[in-house]
């Protein structure tokens, strides 16, 4: 079993090569291990729609139930609805089979104790536990449940709808699609959906909507067919991909800015948690509105920690994790994101362009991923860090976000792919090319001098 699939917010590799069937009932039975001395032995198990992944949930609930862990299978969902299900059946944790947006030939787990991710440290534990084999030994019970019924019930029936609207949906043949699509039709949107149909070899294109060719082909539809708004899900649902009405991609802190004014009406002061890629426009837009914003580390088992410390009613990241705490569980959930966008589009009659039309007008690049090792990354990160904190005011919470008179860049590691995440925006045009310069031919250089492991 290869280390390296024990990662920062989930256990995730190449099916096959990375990990064998074998090799994932040793994973049950490391996070049955785990969660068994956490005291959490009443679990709910779900999986995503990949080839291998029907074999994978077998194989993880077989390393459970030896180690004494009863277990409700869910079937196939998304990962919100393994959230969901932990709630609404009373358990006390659960495992999502799932490589998230990851092509077809991947496959992992992301983990719960309670509603809560098991992340960072912990995750390492429970490799420690495979490798030691210190496992424990027991004889849990296996059953099935459904929760789409119910999970959808509550959606529709705590979301009103102020009046039509014209919806795209492309799911990428993830997990999404079969369970969105019912929803906005309940709550009468004229839905126009493509690739929705579950496909785990995602024939059409990969299932991560924040990437601009993933969306080409909703992007046509929303024009084509002259669409209100454009939906994008991620493989497993729990990140949304949003087109407005001219085609035009909106990102998660510009989705940022629109839920929390609407919370922020209603619940003057809230407090809401984002990361260090978002905006300084949503930064400021939130203070602007009497709300308190606080920049964060990216991931979503690290944001949903900080919400509930914070008391957050909201968390956003760019890459579409959506975290409603405001009538809602605390959790990342696509297809819930949907709904609440709807309702304030529907409740305002404005588009997603009127909606975001005083925000001021900066100049920023998408997230940029620069290949570099996993055994590299962190320490090319530490030194380009260093070089910047001598001359610049920086924010080192996540990497380095290194702040300019006219705009800010960053880099940091990312936790899930041996990359580096830049991103740079800026006031003007050439300030974003001057910032984007600096920043990347010093990267460059430390890059060349920093060994791999």
């Amino acid at each position: 079993m290869n280390p390296e699939i024990f990662r920062e917010y989930d256990i995730r590799g190449v099916a096959g090569k990375d990990m064998t069937a074998d090799e994932v009932s040793l994973i049950g039975k490391g996070v049955g291990t785990f969660l068994r001395k956490h005291g959490s032995s009443k679990l709910t198990v779900g999986r995503d729609c990949r080839l291998t992944s029907e074999l994978y949930s077998q194989k993880i609930i077989e390393g459970l139930l030896s180690t004494g862990c009863d277990v409700v299978d869910i079937g196939i969902c998304p990962t919100p609805v393994l959230y969901f299900s932990i709630k609404h059946l009373d358990k006390e944790g659960g495992v999502m089979v799932t490589a998230s947006h990851n092509p077809g030939e991947y496959n992992g787990f992301k983990l719960c104790i309670g509603l809560d991710s098991i992340h960072g440290q912990d995750i390492q534990k429970i490799m420690h536990i495979i490798n030691e084999k210190a496992f424990v030994q027991g004889q849990g019970s296996l059953s099935a449940a459904d929760v789409i019924t119910p999970y959808k019930e509550f959606v529709e029936k705590n979301i009103t709808l102020q009046g039509p609207i014209k919806v795209g949906v492309d799911a990428g043949n993830g997990t999404a699609g079969v369970v969105a699509v019912p929803i906005l039709k309940s709550l009468k949107c004229e839905v126009h959906d493509i690739y929705c149909d579950m496909d785990g070899t995602f024939p059409n294109h990969e299932a991560d909507p924040t990437v601009a060719k993933n969306m080409q082909d909703l992007i046509a539809l929303v024009k084509d067919k002259g669409l209100d708004i454009g939906i994008g899900y991620d493989g497993d649902g729990d990140r949304i991909g949003v087109v407005d009405e001219a085609g035009n991609m909106v990102y998660g802190d510009q989705l940022m800015i629109i839920f929390s004014r609407e919370i922020l009406s209603r619940k003057p002061g809230a407090t809401f948690i984002s990361e260090v890629k978002c905006s300084k426009t949503m930064y400021d837009d939130i203070e602007k509105h009497g709300g308190r914003a606080i920049m964060w580390k990216t991931g979503h088992s690290l944001i949903k920690k900080k919400m509930k410390e914070e008391k957050a009613e909201l968390a956003g990241e760019m890459s579409g994790h959506i975290f409603f705490a405001d009538r809602y569980f605390g959790y990342d959930d696509a297809t819930y994101a949907t709904c609440r966008l709807l309702e304030i589009l529907t409740g305002t009659g404005k588009k997603i362009s009127e909606l975001l039309s005083d925000v001021p007008a900066t100049y920023s690049t998408p997230e940029i991923r620069v290949e570099c090792p996993d055994d590299k990354k962190f320490a090319v990160v530490e030194k380009v860090t260093e070089y910047f904190r001598k001359d610049y005011e920086i924010i080192d919470i996540d990497g380095v976000r290194v702040l300019f008179e006219d705009g800010w860049g960053l880099v940091r590691a990312s936790n899930t792919q041996p990359a580096l995440v830049l991103r740079f925006e800026a006031l003007s045009e050439s300030g974003l090319l001057k910032i984007r310069n600096l920043v990347e031919s010093v990267l460059a250089d430390i890059e060349s001098t920093v060994k791999s492991k």
